[in-house]
């Protein structure tokens, strides 16, 4: 009919198309279900855009209030959606719309309209796009901060971006999720398929896939066995996509999610191996090793730990590093495996840990026990402690009494008379390890007469090193 009318328009006077166009309108308006045009018509009907607009066009002149009740007639739900999309934008308004559409759509008791959920989805989604990009830089976001954060947070928390992202991001997924659960799966899943159109990988993994994967989510849509499979065989496809994309930050998120299933499992192993070297930091491997070793895989934290190794580089002054705890972690995990894991362990440590303090207690930690306490894999062990005058401890004792002496002449260069107390402790601790070698007395004694030679000029000092040490 379109098409038709189209071909044969021009053959109409302009006088007797007006009557024509009053007397089609009137005929399409009142003539109900049965008209294109109808008042009750189902919303999803084909649209007669060019037909509308020429009587719209041609009544307009001559019958404004019909013109526009034909051309409100004219409109369906995916022609008005379009409108909004292309036409709205601001996202406040676009949002306002979309929470409309839902509440229409759930207000009866029975099911819910879907057309009108999806079109509430669509509008959720295009809101979910766009609305950070711009929040971030404008006054939008001190609003968000109001509505969605904590009043409890401490004010200067609040300009930490990455916190301020979290906060919307919840906000967010609350405002989105709603929509695609009463949709059922198949919204859900589409949205794991597209999370790149959506969601960073980071927001993807951590918050997008656990959510949907959640137990409240299963109970809320009655998900049988094959719907709980399908979504979870996107997650894990999401997960390892989003680790490969961001192995920084998704990684271990991946990880949790491909847990049942051991081929996803292996591949996001494989993606941390691959990573390690270039594409993450110590932090990052010593937090997945720690959860490797939590998963019951402790041969596999060992070699994460020893991966983060090899990018840590603790100086002598950083006895408080935060790293310290996963390096004494590392090397008891190591401990724990057996000798040959400690001496391959020891030679990072060296090369990574300068700091004297943290040596001593790493050393000190190893003479306790012996190595390999714990059989694993059913290996046994002699059950003697390890000697400080063989490798591995060799190597570690040599280089502890090495960052003693060095940091002493480090402390010295710049020492102050408040600090005589502390460092005259610091050269005990010292002692201790240098007691440790079988010719410790005679390296210190020695390592003490050259502190007095070289430092003479500090008269206090030396006097008060005298007093402790001869």
């Amino acid at each position: 009919l379109t098409h038709a009318l189209q071909r044969s328009l021009p053959l109409f006077s302009e006088n007797r198309l007006a009557d024509m166009s009053a007397w089609e309108t009137f005929r399409h308006v009142w003539t109900g279900p049965y008209s294109g045009l109808g008042e009750i018509l189902y919303r999803e009907s084909v649209p007669m855009h060019t037909f509308a607009k020429y009587l719209f066009t041609s009544l307009l002149p001559h019958d404004a209030e019909l013109a526009y009740r034909i051309a409100l007639r004219a409109m369906r739900l995916h022609t008005v959606l379009e409108s909004i999309q292309k036409n709205i934008h601001s996202s406040s308004h676009i949002f306002k719309l979309a929470q409309d559409a839902f509440k229409i759509a759930t207000l009866m008791d029975s099911l819910p309209d879907l057309t009108l959920l999806k079109v509430s989805l669509e509008l959720g989604l295009q809101v979910s796009n766009t609305q950070w990009e711009k929040c971030a830089q404008s006054d939008v976001r001190r609003t968000l901060l109001t509505s969605c954060v904590p009043q409890v947070v401490p004010v200067k928390s609040l300009i930490d971006k990455s916190y301020f992202k979290s906060c919307y991001m919840k906000r967010k997924l609350e405002a989105n999720f709603s929509l695609p659960l009463c949709v059922g799966v198949f919204a859900l899943d589409n949205i794991m398929q597209n999370w790149f159109t959506l969601f960073t990988p980071t927001e993807a993994t951590s918050v997008v896939a656990s959510t949907i994967m959640s137990n409240s989510t299963i109970v809320r849509l009655h998900l049988d066995c094959n719907q709980q499979e399908k979504l979870a065989n996107s997650a894990r496809t999401l997960a390892l996509q989003c680790a490969m994309k961001d192995p920084q930050n998704c990684a271990l998120s991946a990880l949790t999610l491909c847990e049942k299933d051991h081929i996803a499992f292996e591949t996001a192993y494989q993606i941390v191996l691959d990573s390690a070297a270039t594409g993450m930091n110590y932090t990052q491997l010593f937090t997945i090793a720690r959860y490797m070793e939590h998963r019951g895989y402790p041969m596999r934290a060992y070699k994460l730990a020893m991966l983060a190794l090899t990018h840590l580089n603790l100086s002598y002054n950083q006895d408080t590093h935060p790293a310290i705890n996963d390096v004494l972690w590392a090397c008891a995990l190591s401990h724990l495996l057996g000798k040959n894991e400690l001496a391959a362990v020891i030679p990072l440590v060296v090369k990574s840990v300068k700091c004297a303090t943290v040596l001593s207690d790493i050393l000190r930690r190893c003479t306790l026990t012996t190595p390999g306490m714990v059989a694993l894999h059913s290996r046994r062990n002699s059950g003697k402690l390890m000697s400080l005058d063989k490798a591995p401890l060799r190597q570690l004792l040599d280089a502890t009494i090495g960052a003693y002496i060095n940091t002493t002449h480090s402390r010295l260069t710049h020492i102050s008379p408040r600090h005589y107390s502390e460092f005259i402790e610091f050269l005990s601790k010292a002692r201790e390890t240098f007691l440790m070698a079988q010719d410790g007395h005679t390296q210190f004694t020695q390592f003490i007469d050259n502190l007095k030679q070289i430092y003479k000029g500090k008269k206090k000092l030396m006097m008060l090193v005298r007093e402790r040490f001869g």
